[in-house]
C-alpha cells in the first residue's frame, strides 16, 4: 500500500472516526483505524468499538492499493502535528507504516488487518428516510440532555425518534425531566427507533463537522441503522426494548399558565443557582404571584431574590425545583418567550412555546423546605 493525500484533509478524517474507537477494551484491534488505499483514488477509513462504526472516504494519490490497520491515537497525534502539506504513506516489508513529508519522518508499527471486525452492509431493500441535517442536529440539542446517563437505566439513556407522515418527533426522559422536539417533516412511513444519546450527539458532531450540504439518509435494519452523511457512513446497533408511553407522563389538566421573557428567566436562575450550588439539590423556590415570578434561594452562605414581570391566568403558586433541570431546559429553546403551565407545587410544570407545538419540557419540582 502506497497512497499521498493531503495532511489536513487526512487529520480532519481521524477526527471523525476516531470517534468510533474504543477507549476502554481489552482487544488492541479495536483501538485501531483501518485504512484502505483504493485504485480510484479513494482513501476509506474505519474505526469501529462494535456498538457503533464510522466509515470515511477522501480523495488521495494511491500508487499501490492495500489496507492497513494503525493505532488510532499515535497515528492521529503524529498526522494532526505533521506540517499543512501533502503526506506520503505506505506499508513497509516489516508490516510497519512509513509517514513522510518533505522534512518529517516516522515509522509506526501495524495491527494484523484480518482481525478488525467486519463492518455489516446496509440492506438492500431497505428504503432510506431522508432527514435535513440542521433539523436532525437541532432536535438532539434539544433533547439530548434529559436522556439518562446512568446505563443501568437501559432504554432510559436512548432517544426515542418518531417517524410519522407528516412529522417527526425525538424524545427522552431520565426520570426527572422529559424532552419532546416535534418537527413537520413528510415520510414516505411510518417507522420509530431508539439510539443512545451519547451516540445520538457524536452523529450530530459529524454532521457538524462535513463539508456538504447533503441531508442524511438513515437505513433502518432489525437490530442496526447506518447514517449516510456525505462521504461518511455510521454503522450502530439499535437500543432494544420498549421505549415508554410518555405521552401518559406529560399532564394536561394544568390550570396556571405563565407567559415570561426566556433570557430573563434564565439569567435570574442561573444567578440564583450561585447559592443553590451550595445546598443540597440545587433548590430555586418560584414564587408566582399577581404579575411577578419571583425567584429565591438560601444556603448557609446567603441568599438570592429576583423579581421577574410576567403574564399569569390562574392562581397564585409556590414550586420548587432543581435549578440544573431548569436551566438545562431554557437553554436549548430558541423562543423569546415561553409559557410554563403548572397545577400544584407539587405536580410537573410543563414547558411550551407561547404558540405551536414545537417542543415540550416537563420538570419535576422539589419539595420545598422551610426557606
Amino acid at each position: 500500500m502506497k497512497f499521498k493525500c493531503s495532511q489536513q484533509t487526512l487529520a480532519k478524517a481521524l477526527n471523525t472516526v476516531s470517534k468510533a474507537v474504543s477507549t476502554r477494551t481489552t482487544l488492541p484491534i479495536l483501538k485501531g483505524i483501518l485504512i484502505e488505499a483504493k485504485a480510484d483514488g479513494t482513501l476509506i477509513l474505519t474505526a469501529s468499538d462494535l456498538e457503533i462504526s464510522i466509515q470515511k472516504k477522501i480523495a488521495a494519490e494511491v500508487y499501490q492499493e492495500g489496507s492497513v490497520v494503525v493505532i488510532s491515537k499515535l497515528f492521529g497525534d503524529i498526522i494532526r502535528k505533521l506540517p499543512n502539506e501533502d503526506i506520503s504513506i505506505e506499508e513497509t516489508e516489516d508490516n510497519s507504516i512509513l509517514i513522510k513529508t518533505n522534512s518529517s519522518e516516522f515509522t509506526v508499527m501495524s495491527l494484523p488487518v484480518d482481525e478488525f471486525p467486519k463492518i455489516g452492509e446496509k440492506e438492500s431493500d431497505v428504503r432510506p428516510l431522508v432527514f435535513n441535517r440542521e433539523i436532525f442536529k437541532d432536535m438532539v440539542r434539544k433533547t439530548s440532555f434529559a436522556a439518562s446517563i446512568d446505563e443501568s437505566k437501559g432504554i432510559l439513556v436512548g432517544i426515542l425518534t418518531e417517524i410519522n407522515e407528516d412529522s417527526v418527533n425525538m424524545v427522552s426522559l431520565d426520570g426527572f425531566r422529559l424532552a419532546l422536539a416535534k418537527e413537520n417533516m413528510t415520510s414516505a412511513e411510518e417507522s420509530k427507533f431508539i439510539i443512545s444519546a451519547k451516540i445520538m450527539n457524536e452523529i450530530s458532531k459529524i454532521v457538524s463537522d462535513d463539508d456538504s450540504d447533503s441531508d442524511i439518509n438513515i437505513f433502518l435494519g432489525a437490530k442496526k441503522a447506518v447514517f449516510n452523511i456525505g462521504n461518511t457512513e455510521v454503522v450502530l446497533r439499535l437500543m432494544e426494548g420498549e421505549f415508554i408511553k410518555y405521552r401518559d407522563i406529560i399532564p394536561t389538566d394544568g390550570t396556571i399558565k405563565v407567559i415570561v421573557g426566556k433570557e430573563i428567566l434564565l439569567e435570574s436562575i442561573e444567578r440564583a443557582s450561585l447559592l443553590a450550588k451550595e445546598g443540597k439539590n440545587n433548590l430555586i423556590k418560584m414564587t408566582i404571584r399577581n404579575d411577578l415570578l419571583t425567584v429565591t434561594s438560601r444556603s448557609e452562605e446567603g441568599n438570592v431574590r429576583e423579581e421577574i414581570v410576567m403574564e399569569k391566568t390562574g392562581d397564585d403558586l409556590e414550586i420548587g425545583f432543581n435549578s440544573k433541570f431548569v436551566i438545562d431546559v431554557l437553554k436549548v429553546i430558541d423562543d423569546e418567550e415561553i409559557s410554563m403551565i403548572f397545577k400544584t407545587g407539587t405536580s410537573p410544570c410543563v414547558v411550551r412555546p407561547v404558540e405551536g407545538d414545537a417542543y415540550e419540557y416537563l420538570i419535576l419540582p422539589v419539595r420545598i423546605p422551610t426557606m
